[in-house]
């Protein structure tokens, strides 16, 4: 099998930050393999080393002259105002009709397409990049968090499009699921050395336990019996007829080593602004349109009217495309509503963090000069110092040059400049995203302990479940709030009826016949609601049966589970193909 990256003896750093230390590891066509490891650790600095965009302290990286790579960026590559078709024709250079072809692979049509790409989604965003890697026929693709900002949907999309992918892939994720789903090897990088493994990311998670098990039981044999020729080598040195014998035992034991196991790696502390609670209401939304355009000819939502309480935790939810980044941007004035107000309560304090928030800070500053910059005045060196900490800039890493900080590291330093602000009300668009499982675990935490207001969009079911009170939709053109918590929320969703009562006569007639589309989309979207329901009980479904196959020792058992997992398999294959059908209806 043709090898079409080489990695050897790999050796880079920053300062005294050791990314890389003797670095081994070989990627083969077609292989899709999962890259995994803490934030930081240089997983995006080796994906640029391989695009020969940084250059190695030691060591070498060699490419097969057939390689034909496309790389899926962590920010954006767009131009101002410029359609996500010109922004294909001008990454490929091939005609219109065919990037309009590849393009709705991805349902990239009509204002999708040729709509300015700044006004699209994440994820939207993310299947213009896509659809601009196939134009470059590679053989294999990079893929830097490519779940980064997709709703359910089109992560389904990613993953028919990986599997299908004739190709290899060597993807950079902290989603276990989706590398689940998708990699059939794990490469891992930890402590600037890289573990190749053939098998799917649970299965390297059990060995990698398995491993450190081995290893600390080996050494605690290996100190036992070094105790034991100590002992033997203090006691006889100096005897005449035993000093011999001595020396031999002390050659054994300088052969003795102890394995070096990995301990448990930093995990941030994430601290909320303390701030003084409050009450009434802090935000009010009153027939509030919101959009693109000065005219106001491109709108997204509109009769948007809704309240928010001080201290409430609020989530804005809605499909990808639907307008919640948009609303987010609206009510905090970096986007100017086409109509209605956005009335903020007395003596509101706003920190941002947005989707995009990486991309524009300074990357001429370290870590710690632009921390010092965002602090409120008189927080002292120490403060700034133990913020920087709990987030993992410890040490030298607080002199990092942003411009070299990797995708999670730069998410990581925008929350610990909100934590040195004394704002009241948080507005965060995907704060998870970027963010390790235990660092999204611990913001989490904060957010429950924090005594003022959040207004937050996320993709992350639990994450939603855990932080939410209130819910507001954006979907079908406005926006509305529910009371109650995500479980309250999805448990209205599905009391909903799937048709309204037909009103009677000829008036009757009239309005069916312009309510029609919109109650065929609304019993469409229920389908697909119930189909995506359906999908991920038989996605964990077929993740237990695959552990249990694992576990089974019993030869007629292994037989059993394994015809139940094929039908797991093919039942989950055909549900995804009817959700793409469905879908494209819509």
């Amino acid at each position: 099998m043709t090898v079409l990256i080489q990695i050897r003896n790999a050796h880079k750093s920053y300062g005294d930050q050791v990314l890389l230390d003797g670095a081994d590891a070989s990627i083969v066509e077609n292989a899709k393999i999962g890259f995994v490891g803490r934030n930081g650790t240089g997983k995006s600095t080796l994906l640029r080393v391989i695009l020969g965009e940084e250059e190695l302290d030691l060591g070498e990286v060699i490419l097969h002259p057939k390689l034909r790579i496309g790389y899926l960026r962590q920010h954006d590559t767009f131009k101002p105002e410029e359609s996500a078709l010109d922004f294909l024709m001008r990454d490929s250079g091939r005609s219109d009709w065919k990037c309009g072809e590849v393009a709705g692979k991805f349902e990239l049509k009509d204002e999708y397409l040729n709509g300015p790409v700044s006004a699209l989604s994440g994820g939207w965003q993310t299947r213009v990049k896509l659809s601009a890697l196939l134009l470059h026929e590679p053989n294999l693709l990079l893929l830097d968090e490519p779940t980064n900002f997709l709703d359910l949907r089109t992560q389904i999309l990613l993953e028919n499009f990986l599997r299908s992918f004739r190709g290899g892939v060597l993807m950079v994720s902290h989603d276990r699921g989706f590398l689940q789903q998708t990699c059939e090897e794990t490469l891992d990088l930890s402590r600037g050395k890289l573990t190749q493994f053939t098998g799917k990311i649970d299965k390297f998670l059990e060995f990698q336990d398995e491993r450190k098990e081995h290893d600390l039981r080996v050494n605690a044999t290996v100190v036992a019996k070094q105790k034991q020729l100590e002992k033997f080598i203090a006691k006889n040195r100096a005897g005449a007829n035993t000093a011999s014998q001595a020396r031999s035992k002390q050659k054994q034991l300088d052969r003795l080593e102890v394995t070096e196991v990995a301990g448990a790696e930093a995990t941030a502390r994430i601290r909320a602004p303390l701030v003084e609670p409050r009450q009434g209401t802090v935000l009010r939304c009153e027939n509030l349109s919101i959009g693109y355009g000065d005219s106001g000819e491109h709108v997204i939502a509109s009769g948007i009217n809704f309240d928010i309480d001080h201290g409430e935790r609020v989530a804005i939810v809605g499909d990808n495309g639907e307008g919640k980044t948009t609303l987010l941007r609206s009510l905090v004035g970096s986007l100017k509503p086409l109509r209605g107000d956005v009335n903020w309560g007395h003596a509101s304090v706003i920190g941002t963090y947005a989707q995009h928030v990486y991309t524009t800070l300074p990357e001429q500053r370290t870590v710690y000069e632009h921390l010092d910059y965002e602090a409120i005045g008189g927080t002292t060196r120490q403060q700034i110092l133990a913020t920087a900490g709990a987030l993992l800039f410890r040490d030298s890493h607080v002199n990092k040059k942003i411009k070299v900080l990797s995708g999670g590291e730069r998410a990581r330093l925008c929350m610990a400049a909100l934590l040195l602000g004394d704002y009241n009300i948080l507005v965060l668009d995907e704060p998870g995203n970027h963010l390790d499982v235990e660092t999204v675990e611990t913001l989490a935490q904060a957010l429950l302990k924090y005594r003022g207001t959040v207004i937050f969009t996320s993709h992350e079911r639990h994450f939603l479940k855990r932080v939410a009170t209130n819910i507001v939709e954006v979907q079908g053109g406005t926006a509305k709030s529910f009371l109650g918590d995500h479980n309250s929320y999805m448990y209205s969703l599905n009391q909903q009826d799937d048709a309204s009562v037909a009103p009677q006569g000829k008036q009757a007639v009239k309005e069916d016949s312009k309510g029609e589309q919109h109650r065929r989309q609304k019993k469409l979207r229920r389908k697909i609601q119930n189909l995506e329901k359906k999908i991920q009980a038989l996605d964990k479904e077929k993740g237990e049966l695959n552990q249990l196959l694992v576990e089974t020792t019993d030869a007629d058992e292994a037989l059993k589970v394994h015809t139940k997992f094929s039908e797991v398999s093919d039942s989950l294959a055909h549900a995804e193909d009817i959700w793409l059908e469905l879908t494209e209806a819509l």
